[in-house]
């Protein structure tokens, strides 16, 4: 039985990575000519959504959203999300629709094909360099200025620790919302570790769930809520994911 498992995943895991480079090829010409000029960025935004949704459906996983506040269209946006998954980034462009863009690792600038765009539309950060976070800091600013949401992974990465359900959040987002008095949307997704996490040798098929939290008012605040705000911001997210692993251990 294990013998099948390995061979699955492998096969599943090939699979992705067709996935992931197909829809590219397919709309190359396209995705080129939009990352040409900032103000094409919505086109190109759009392509990015019909690539993600090719994948999802491809890969068998079926995003499940409940939201609890409407997304108007053509406001800005500050998006948190917990992040456990490669996949995160397809289920964002899958369940968003107002453009937005991503602040992102730079170790995904080196996957093929994909990171060629990648690096050209998300604005990367290393980590390790205080320069880089900075730099970070002033392109979001000006994607926020040409009325763009920007979506961070506040934990600034995958927790190490397998018990760990999520970890300490950095300021960055909870900053520049407050700087540019945009509300924060929390997001919670329950399954995308269950379904394809960055552990080879597991995932399968099946239900994504998402949970599209009441925002939270950043206008006539102050930096100095940032740590409230930021400490308010995990605390939602952290009881939605303690919740979704309550109903997937209670028997249906």
């Amino acid at each position: 039985m294990r013998a099948f498992k390995i061979i699955f995943w492998i096969v599943y895991r090939i699979w992705f990575y067709i996935l992931l480079a197909i829809p590219i090829i397919v709309m190359f010409p396209f995705l080129f000519i939009s990352i040409l000029k900032e103000k094409w960025y919505p086109y190109f935004f759009v392509m990015a959504r019909i690539w993600a949704k090719v994948i999802l459906f491809g890969m068998g996983l079926h995003p499940k959203v409940v939201s609890e506040e409407e997304i108007i269209k053509g406001k800005s946006y500050m998006f948190v999300c917990n992040h456990t998954s490669m996949t995160d980034i397809m289920l964002m462009l899958s369940v968003i629709k107002n453009p937005f863009v991503f602040v992102g690792k730079t170790e995904l600038a080196k996957i093929p094909l994909f990171g060629f765009f990648y690096k050209r539309t998300c604005i990367l950060v290393d980590r390790k360099s205080s320069r880089s976070r900075m730099a970070v800091f002033e392109s979001a600013q000006k994607k926020l200025n040409q009325g763009f949401s920007i979506c961070i992974f506040p934990e600034g990465g995958v927790p190490d620790d397998e018990s760990v359900l999520l970890n300490e959040f950095k300021d960055g987002a909870f900053r520049l919302a407050l700087d540019h008095h945009i509300p924060i949307v929390p997001i919670t997704f329950a399954d995308n570790k269950k379904r394809f996490s960055y552990t080879f040798f597991s995932g399968c098929p099946g239900e994504m769930r998402v949970k599209i939290h009441r925002f939270f008012d950043t206008k006539n605040q102050t930096s100095d809520y940032k740590k409230t705000l930021k400490d308010q911001v995990r605390q939602v997210i952290l009881n939605q994911l303690q919740i979704f692993n309550l109903k997937k251990r209670v028997p249906k």
